[in-house]
């Protein structure tokens, strides 16, 4: 039967408890309501964590400061007002004392070809590039191709740890990759090199301007044989099995 049209449904109470609204994807309306206590908490955890915030970066100020006071000086090449650099140097490994003897008419560039150390060999190949575009006699030699030229090397500078690479004009050293730059910038390089010896053109067809070749006697292969010893190291050339060539 159908219920009568005069009469309203009254609305039924389920629980006694207030209403609360509450959903996962909304604010809480309550939280939005509540009185300044709230902001005052939440004002004092925010200057709590400023707090945390700046011991954090005191922290990391007083160990970069460490770290500076460890760390050894950095010295540079000072170069005066009129582009020269002066006899004294403050850097030690730059000392133009140092001379090679034989080598007063060209440039002597050791290197390494090796690209084991990314920055080392672009440091090798920027210098050697500056100085081939003088056009001048260039020695170039490569500590990857024989390990004389190490032990060479260590005994005119007087030191076993080296970086490479080392510059020696007219007999007189230079320095490393940086002086070399400097030098280069400021015009004083090629003041260096005028006078020196012009450089042949082209490629040597022998060594393709390696300066070495392979050695004849071994084959390379740095041993010999024979009917009475056996096999012996070939003494004509380098643990590579390679001959000095020059052209």
């Amino acid at each position: 039967m159908w219920r009568p049209w005069g009469k309203k449904k009254r609305p039924v109470r389920i629980h006694d408890t207030p209403f609360r609204f509450s959903c996962s994807s909304f604010k809480d309306i309550q939280s939005l309501c509540t009185e300044d206590s709230s902001s005052s908490s939440c004002s004092s955890s925010v200057s709590s964590a400023a707090i945390r915030t700046a011991n954090v970066f005191h922290r990391v100020r007083i160990a970069n400061s460490l770290i500076r006071s460890w760390a050894p000086p950095r010295v540079e090449t000072r170069i005066e007002p009129n582009g020269k650099i002066p006899d004294w140097v403050t850097d030690t490994d730059t000392d133009r004392s140092i001379s090679i003897p034989g080598a007063d008419k060209h440039v002597v560039v050791y290197f390494t070809s090796l690209r084991v150390v990314r920055s080392t060999f672009e440091d090798c190949k920027a210098v050697r590039s500056i100085l081939r575009g003088f056009r001048v006699s260039i020695d170039e030699r490569d500590l990857s191709m024989d390990s004389r030229f190490l032990s060479e090397l260590q005994s005119i500078l007087g030191q076993k740890k080296l970086a490479l690479p080392r510059v020696f004009i007219g007999g007189r050293y230079m320095g490393g990759a940086e002086e070399i730059k400097q030098l280069h910038e400021t015009g004083e390089l090629k003041k260096l090199v005028e006078g020196l010896p012009a450089a042949e053109p082209g490629t040597c067809d022998v060594c393709g301007s390696y300066s070495f070749v392979l050695c004849e006697q071994c084959n390379g292969s740095c041993k010999l044989y024979t009917e009475k010893s056996g096999f012996k190291t070939c003494t004509a050339c380098n643990e590579n099995g390679l001959i000095s060539f020059k052209r």
